[in-house]
């Protein structure tokens, strides 16, 4: 997972705008995956690489989340699925294609000899979610985590198909093993899940007894996230096939891992920028002073200007965190917070006095400024 990416804007890829709604595109999305389609394009491998790059695009923009999570960091919060073949197209999409994988595509050109678009397609599994709680330390840096998630595996009894050891699943008697059935509606024939098979195109006579006959079984598995520097609170990292198994050995869901920011008990953050309140004393403010403060690297010196007010925001540069986008990285800002002692020495108060009786012949600029208007008011 890389914090930069060279992929075109999804928008663009489908030709809409950033406003457009669900219907516009999902359209948008039909009228090139049936221009680029491969049966239409025989041998082409820019029209293939354009139909996964649409396929891809309308997955992100099709989905509410994820694509509320592309409009505010690109790639890097919502990247779509890397469709490796036509096939796997179909198969992510059989939902929204007429109830199995390729169905529109299969209205259109059975002509073509579309023998990849008839083959019945399985569902993929589903996807999975998971929160995961970082520290400022982590986003500073970037960082591995292995997090443990229970998803549906494979069961090694029966490998998958759901039938008993022994048997075999067999063709569904009322789609033919196609896994849709055609329902007749005026001039159009509509395509569904056969109601028996539930779109599998098979039925289990004798289940397996320890999947009963999903052909999964939960369990816990162990699985390693990159988290990119930079990353933000409730942004969503993406692990292609981490998801659970599909029914009957189909290909997995995807992985969603949602970053929580744990709160800092020095730094707070905004945006880029680290903020840092750094309490000194009177006479370091006045005289001025360098200092050592912490940073999310470590130690580092800073140097307070003589005169220094309390509530002054001084920056230290390149000492924040690293845009997820890779855009530069930000400050660390640090707000100094002049203390007044409570409690004075005897030794203390005698040169403070000292020091106020000399502050009555010497009067700041600001001071005089003030007084003068008090004195316009008042006199």
């Amino acid at each position: 997972m890389s914090p930069v990416s060279d992929k075109r804007d999804y928008y663009d890829v489908l030709g809409v705008p950033k406003n457009a709604d669900s219907g516009a595109i999902k359209g948008a999305y039909r009228k090139i995956a049936l221009k680029y389609h491969p049966d239409k394009n025989p041998g082409s491998k820019e029209a293939e690489e354009r139909f996964k790059e649409a396929a891809e695009a309308y997955e992100v923009l099709s989905d509410a989340e994820k694509r509320s999570a592309y409009d505010q960091f690109g790639h890097v919060g919502a990247a779509g699925h890397q469709f490796s073949s036509v096939e796997d197209i179909f198969s992510a999409f059989g939902d929204v294609f007429g109830g199995r994988g390729g169905s529109i595509f299969e209205d259109l050109f059975d002509s073509f000899g579309g023998g990849r678009s008839r083959a019945r397609r399985r569902p993929s599994g589903a996807h999975l979610k998971v929160d995961l709680e970082i520290s400022l330390e982590d986003v500073s840096i970037g960082v591995k985590k292995t997090i443990g998630i229970q998803r549906n595996e494979t069961c090694t009894t029966c490998r998958g198909n759901g039938a008993a050891p022994g048997t075999s699943p067999t063709r569904c008697g009322q789609c033919g093993g196609r896994g849709f059935v055609a329902v007749q509606q005026g001039f159009f024939s509509m395509r569904s899940h056969c109601p028996r098979c539930r779109g599998t195109g098979e039925m289990i006579e004798r289940p397996c007894r320890d999947c009963k006959g999903s052909g999964h079984v939960p369990q816990e598995r162990e699985v390693t996230v990159t988290i990119p520097p930079g990353v933000e609170e409730g942004m969503q990292l993406r692990l292609a096939g981490e998801g659970a198994v599909g029914p009957h050995g189909a290909a997995r869901g995807d992985l969603f891992v949602e970053i929580h920011v744990k709160p800092h008990s020095l730094f707070r953050r905004h945006g880029k920028d680290i903020l840092l309140e750094v309490p000194i004393g009177f006479a370091q403010a006045a005289l001025g002073a360098d200092i050592e403060v912490p940073t999310l690297k470590g130690k580092s010196q800073l140097k307070i200007p003589r005169g220094t007010q309390s509530g002054t925001v001084l920056r230290m540069r390149g000492l924040g965190l690293p845009d997820v986008h890779g855009y530069g990285v930000g400050h660390q800002m640090v707000r100094i917070i002049v203390e007044v002692p409570g409690k004075l020495t005897p030794e203390q108060e005698t040169i403070l006095r000292q020091y106020a009786a000399l502050e009555q012949k010497n009067v700041g600029a600001q001071q005089r400024s003030f007084w003068a208007k008090v004195r316009e008011i008042f006199e």
